[in-house]
């Protein structure tokens, strides 16, 4: 089941119901892409044709940001937030239990190298096969790279629209797999940043304590975000 906002579909899952399509996807004989979809790449979308392309070829759009599920609720459906972070945290769980062989590529290498210290630590038999920081020009060194590690979880910390184009890049270059756009997640792994109380997360409330700690947020957020509801609300969504 998916539902359209401002002309994307977003998949309806709920958490659990997105690790075992993720799970379904790795064992297909393709490259599946996971786009963990924010207000900010819906701007990206509206001006940019080929993201929106690539959002639309996805195998799975999950709704990250609070402020998609904000959308949604006004357009009356009650989808739940998927956070990004907890999504592949969740598969990265998995992947340890089943030995499945996992790839970590992003950020700065002192960030990416103390995620994948962490991850290990925490996460008994985890397999990380690869990482790489995310500061590099030539894809296709990447691409063969990966291709040689062979994992079936690839996680992918770029940025948007960064991450989502080298993610569709490699559908037709690495060996099945499953590959996820995770933003900033490295930042929390490594112990970069600190993620807001669990009370904040619960209530789907990250954003502001992040607002709070961070007063430069603030106009990243307003008036972008107001303005994002107030358009996904007027959308006039073709059936």
């Amino acid at each position: 089941m998916s539902i359209k906002l401002l002309g994307i579909e977003i998949d309806e899952f709920d958490f659990k119901g997105s690790i075992k399509r993720a799970f379904e996807l790795m064992g297909e004989d393709k490259v599946s892409q996971v786009v963990t979809i924010n207000p900010e790449m819906f701007g990206e979308a509206e001006v940019n044709p080929e993201f929106k392309r690539i959002v639309d070829e996805a195998e799975m759009v999950i709704p990250d940001g609070v402020g998609v599920k904000i959308a949604l609720k006004l357009k009356g459906h009650n989808v739940a937030r998927i956070p990004g972070v907890d999504f592949a945290k969740k598969m990265l769980e998995e992947c340890a239990f089943t030995g499945e062989r996992v790839a970590i590529i992003g950020s700065k290498e002192e960030v990416v190298q103390k995620a994948v210290n962490n991850l290990k630590n925490e996460l008994k038999g985890l397999n990380i096969v690869y990482s790489h920081n995310g500061y590099f020009s030539d894809n296709n060194a990447i691409y063969n790279e990966l291709k040689e590690a062979n994992a079936k979880l690839v996680l992918v910390a770029l940025g948007s629209p960064k991450q989502e184009y080298f993610i569709y890049g490699a559908k037709k270059i690495l060996p099945p797999c499953i590959m996820v756009g995770i933003g900033g997640s490295l930042d929390v792994w490594s112990g970069e940043v600190k993620r807001a109380p669990e009370i904040y997360q619960k209530l789907g409330l990250e954003w502001l304590y992040r607002t709070v700690s961070q007063p430069e947020r603030f106009k990243r957020i307003f008036p972008a975000l107001p303005l994002f509801l107030w358009k996904s609300f007027k959308y006039k969504e073709d059936k």
